[in-house]
């Protein structure tokens, strides 16, 4: 599963192996850093592209960051030292610096970058950096309606923002609630400069579907925070939103479906087996297996597409298996992080002293993700089968994984959903395993976290294609 901030739930180390420019002997040092600089950090998981620009102010430097792949443009630069050839470049609102060299010909920064973690990161003076394109991002106007809504949660105290897209005409139409996979997610699910769910909300609207998607609580203009929030909580969310749509009279009231992307696909069918406002249900790389399993198989297979071998990808079961353990063991989120240090440094005591030092140097990334693990949102998922739910569902179900998809698995989670949708007798299910495709549904290669942002494709039409013509057979 992952999150916006989906970039950063992935528990795998950082490395960055950049050649430095070649120097001719008889070159003069250059002592301006002023200029724009552009680099990649490589990680086993994912790679960001960033791009720093530092201009001249006064007797100092002054400068911005763009993080080309996660869409952040103009984070300041705190801070920018040059002294002697040695560079530091603070970020203080992303808690990151950067510390590196100046090469003799200036046609290179090398250094380390620093941020829950310490990694290495080579910058190159550029005269321009890549242009990211998204090329399905639609462009205003619209040939539809575009609303931005605030709706109240059943939950007390709890806003939600989003918008709502109508197709023209008189209706009333069928109409979808999208919800977001894992993390905190905007109304457009953005990730890597994608927006999938702006791009599904335009196709459906324009094919006679009317769409609401929303900002996860705590993101954008929804109060609340999405990671302490139960799923019982997600739920009283999307019941608000089925009873907003049933109040439009653009709306049709019996044709009210749910899709959900990832995680998105554990709540709707859990919204949908407890409300009979519910009417069908889309599950996009939903899940069909426990969540501790399917960690499991996530794991092995994110390592698999990076190249890992079997001792490397053996001994991240050992430490995912030592981990969880640690977790349903102890409630108490303090003891259960010192109960898994224990236990990872007795781990780590029978590797290797090369090995050893490996890990060791990843000190402050464990931190972030013993952070991570300790939330009530992963301690439900990890616990949480999903297919005694699936079991109560007699609505129709539309179950679609990508089959390069190597954090929900394909075949063991259509497997599992399939067996248990026809556990609880339901007739009208269609499951797909999609050629080529991966987690986000884009026409992949390997189907690494790491091709995500190269992709210019955010959600391949052939998928979008299968979406809305199963919807509007189902509405009719």
């Amino acid at each position: 599963m992952i999150s916006r901030h989906r970039q950063a739930r992935a528990l795998a180390a950082w490395f960055l192996v950049v050649p430095a420019a070649a120097t001719p002997l008889d070159q003069p040092a250059v002592k301006d850093i002023a200029g724009l600089w552009f680099g990649t950090l490589k990680t086993g998981v994912v790679e960001l592209r960033l791009a720093f620009r530092i201009v001249k102010s006064g007797d100092g430097w002054s400068g911005t960051m763009d993080s080309l792949d996660q869409g952040a443009k103009d984070i300041p630069l705190s801070a920018i030292e040059f002294k002697d050839g040695k560079v530091r470049l603070e970020l203080k609102t992303i808690k990151a610096e950067f510390e590196g060299t100046l090469e003799k010909d200036g046609a290179a920064l090398v250094g380390r970058w620093k941020q829950a973690g310490d990694l290495p990161l080579t910058l190159q003076r550029v005269d321009k950096v890549p242009e990211i394109a998204r090329p399905q991002h639609p462009k205003k106007p619209y040939p539809y309606l575009e609303i931005d809504v605030t709706i109240d949660s059943l939950q007390q105290g709890i806003k939600l923002a989003g918008t709502l897209t109508l197709p023209r005409g008189p209706g009333p139409f069928p109409a979808v609630v999208l919800l977001s996979g894992s993390g905190p997610q905007d109304r457009d699910e953005t990730i890597f400069n994608h927006k999938p769910f702006l791009v599904l909300a335009d196709h459906l609207t324009r094919h006679g579907i009317a769409v609401l998607r929303l900002d996860d609580r705590g993101v954008g203009g929804s109060t609340g925070n999405v990671l302490t929030a139960t799923l019982e909580d997600c739920a009283q969310d999307v019941l608000a939103c089925l009873q907003f749509l049933k109040g439009r009279k653009e709306i049709n009231a019996r044709k009210l479906g749910l899709i959900g992307h990832s995680e998105g696909g554990i709540l709707a069918p859990y919204v949908a087996a407890k409300s009979d406002d519910v009417a069908f249900v889309v599950l996009l790389a939903g899940t069909g297996l426990p969540g501790e399993e399917l960690l499991y198989l996530q794991g092995q297979a994110l390592l698999k597409a990076n190249g890992a071998g079997a001792e490397v990808m053996r001994r991240q079961r050992l430490v995912q298996e030592l981990m969880f353990q640690a977790l349903k063991e102890e409630k108490d989120n303090d003891k259960a992080k010192k109960l898994i240090r224990q236990r990872l440094d007795d781990f780590v005591k029978k590797l290797s002293v090369v090995e050893q030092a490996v890990y060791k140097a990843q000190e402050k990334s464990l931190e972030a993700q013993l952070q991570t693990i300790t939330t009530p949102w992963f301690r439900f998922f990890l616990t949480y089968d999903p297919r005694p739910t699936l079991a109560k569902l007699r609505v129709p179900v539309l179950a679609l994984i990508g089959e390069k998809d190597v954090q929900v698995p394909p075949k063991e989670n259509l497997a599992a959903i399939r067996q248990a949708l026809a556990q609880g007798g339901n007739k009208d299910v269609t499951l797909q395993e999609l050629p080529n495709l991966n987690h986000l549904f884009q026409t992949a290669k390997t189907g690494s976290v790491a091709e995500y942002a190269r992709i210019e494709e955010t959600f391949a039409p052939s998928a979008l294609a299968l979406i809305s013509d199963w919807i509007v057979q189902r509405s009719k």
